[in-house]
């Protein structure tokens, strides 16, 4: 975690996600990202975003650990910024805001559609339980304490 952490936010997967993710130009950042947009230049063009708080956002998600930035050219010096393996876990979240969007905000239909790459149906998004293979609603989904509550 940051460490910029509040209490809260240790016990509090939500809070540590969003002290990472949490605001609107880094979820775009990493939308963009996603679909193949890895230039400094290309996401400043695609998302209309201030140098300086592209840059900042940046610098946080490789800070964290989501972004890596790599070098593709010398001179001048050029960077990319390529998903890790803990971006790459971002993905069901992204996808779970962009369906909420479909449904709630996209009153034409959705703007873009997520398909399967190889047979070109449409995704879907569920939270199944591994034992009984069932599909949860979210009125059936419950918590206990996990191992790492501090108060275990």
């Amino acid at each position: 975690l940051p460490s910029t952490s509040t209490p809260d936010e240790l016990d509090c997967s939500i809070a540590a996600t969003l002290s990472v993710i949490g605001d609107r130009w880094t979820l775009l950042i990493l939308r963009d990202v996603f679909r193949g947009v890895h230039r400094f230049g290309q996401l400043h063009d695609d998302l209309g975003i201030a140098k300086n708080i592209l840059s900042d956002r940046l610098g946080k998600l490789v800070d964290s650990g989501v972004l890596d930035q790599v070098q593709y050219q010398q001179r001048p010096p050029r960077s990319e910024y390529r998903l890790t393996a803990k971006g790459k876990d971002l993905s069901p979240a992204l996808v779970a805001l962009m369906h909420w969007g479909d449904r709630w905000y996209a009153h034409g239909g959705p703007p873009t559609v997520l398909v399967h790459d190889v047979c070109g149906t449409p995704l879907e998004q569920v939270t199944r339980c591994p034992t009984c293979i069932e599909e949860i609603a979210p009125a059936h989904i419950g918590s206990r304490p996990g191992p790492g509550d501090p108060t275990s």
